[in-house]
Order: structure tokens, then C-alpha cells, then sequence
């Protein structure tokens, strides 16, 4: 799954809101064009991105790799084309066309996911929370960001849970029961072990005395900002286009 990596690239020193700024006049621009030509120039935009943040492309895919299946659903499942016909059992076809459309809108959403993955790989949990409480103001910028920051440090853990629950069912034959079963096993133990650690975080937030309020790192614009703030403005200004 994708985390913060400490690093020094480009996109590594941008203050958090200059990500989130760019990251989504990225989107929007992005469903804005949906020809192929502009999706083609949208590719060299995810590629700059990756490159500023020091991603390979791989590495994002495989953080992605759950939502890989859905885009590459919608192409198949528009590309079957059934005839239903009075007089004959219906027959089944083939309409390479009707994929066209439903083909780019998932790539267009991939070369988002890129973009976001380059977020989540250059910045902390921490700053995320911070420029979320500073760009939506009271308490559901608050709310926001401890939501943010709990589902970032939350799932890798469940991930890395649900890993070793299926590395342990193989290692004691698990591999040799029904595909039922497995998911059968893997989904309880997955659940328990889930709201195991949700009562150990509610356990742990009471200890420490969780605010709402809590001290915050410092952000602050720099120099490199001013780039990612022209490449945001630059991507708005390309929606009238």
C-alpha cells in the first residue's frame, strides 16, 4: 500500500496545500478533456508529477492494484453486446465501439490515482491533517483531519493484518480448502482482528487525552510553491479550453 516515504525530491519539499491544490485542479481538469488527444497531454502532466515526486509508475500501480479491477470492468462489461431477440435463444456479441468511452473515463481516473499516489508517497500524515484543518475552517476541518489522518495510519495496519492471516491459513494447508471457506476465514479473522485494534485506538486516543485541538506542525509556503501553485492555475485555466 502507498505511504509516505521521507525523501528530497521536488514534490517532497511543496507544502501540503500546494498538493492538495494541484492534486485536485488535476481531477477536474482531467474530466474536463475526456478526448483522447487531451488525455494523451494529461499523461505527460501524471508523468511530470510522478517524476517530481520520484514515484515509479509500478510502485503506484501496485498500491492501486484493488481498484484495477473495477476500471478494467467497465471496457469488458460495455464491450459485450446481447441481442435478445423473440424468435431465438439471445446471442451474444462482441462491440469494440461501445468500449471506446467507458475505456477512457478509467484510464482518466488511473492518471488521477497517479497523482494522488504521488501525495501520499512525499507527504506525511501529520502535514496532511494540518493543511486540511487550515484549508476547511472549524470544527469540520477539524473532524476532516482526524479522519484523514486515523484512515491513513489505520489501513496499512488492517493490510498488514489480513497478509499474515492468509500467509498463516497457507502455511497450514489453507491453500487445499474451498475458495468458500478461505474467504470464509480470512474475512472473520480479518473483522476480529479490525475491531480488536479499533478498541486498543479508542484505548490508547483516552490515554493520551485526545483534543480536538492538538499542537500542529508549522506550514509555510516556499519558493518551490510558487511552481506548484502556476502548474494549479495553469491546469484550472485549461478547463475553458
Amino acid at each position: 500500500m502507498l505511504t509516505y516515504r521521507p525523501g528530497d525530491s521536488l514534490a517532497h519539499r511543496l507544502d501540503p496545500r500546494t498538493k492538495l491544490l494541484a492534486q485536485a485542479a488535476f481531477a477536474a481538469a482531467a474530466f474536463a478533456h475526456t478526448t483522447p488527444r487531451g488525455l494523451a497531454a494529461f499523461t505527460v502532466v501524471a508523468a511530470t508529477f510522478l517524476a517530481a515526486g520520484r514515484l515509479s509508475p509500478v510502485r503506484a500501480l501496485r498500491g492501486y492494484l484493488p481498484a484495477l479491477p473495477f476500471l478494467l470492468a467497465g471496457p469488458l462489461v460495455s464491450a459485450i453486446d446481447i441481442d435478445v431477440g423473440y424468435a431465438s435463444a439471445p446471442a451474444l456479441g462482441v462491440d469494440p465501439a461501445a468500449a471506446v468511452e467507458p475505456l477512457l473515463a478509467s484510464y482518466r481516473v488511473l492518471l488521477i490515482l497517479f497523482v494522488s499516489a504521488v501525495y501520499l508517497h512525499t507527504t506525511p500524515v501529520r502535514d496532511s491533517r494540518a493543511a486540511i484543518q487550515r484549508l476547511v475552517p472549524g470544527r469540520v476541518g477539524r473532524l476532516l483531519g482526524v479522519g484523514v489522518a486515523l484512515v491513513f495510519r489505520f489501513l496499512p495496519l488492517l493490510r498488514a493484518d489480513l497478509r499474515r492471516v492468509r500467509e498463516a491459513s497457507t502455511a497450514r494447508m489453507g491453500s487445499e480448502r474451498p475458495l468458500r471457506d478461505r474467504m470464509r476465514l480470512l474475512g472473520s479473522a480479518g473483522i476480529r482482528r479490525a475491531f480488536g485494534r479499533a478498541d486498543r485506538l479508542a484505548l490508547a486516543l483516552r490515554a493520551r487525552c485526545f483534543a480536538w485541538n492538538p499542537t500542529l506542525p508549522a506550514l509555510r509556503f516556499g519558493r518551490p510553491d510558487a511552481l506548484g501553485l502556476v502548474v494549479a492555475a495553469a491546469l484550472v485555466g485549461s478547463i475553458g479550453l
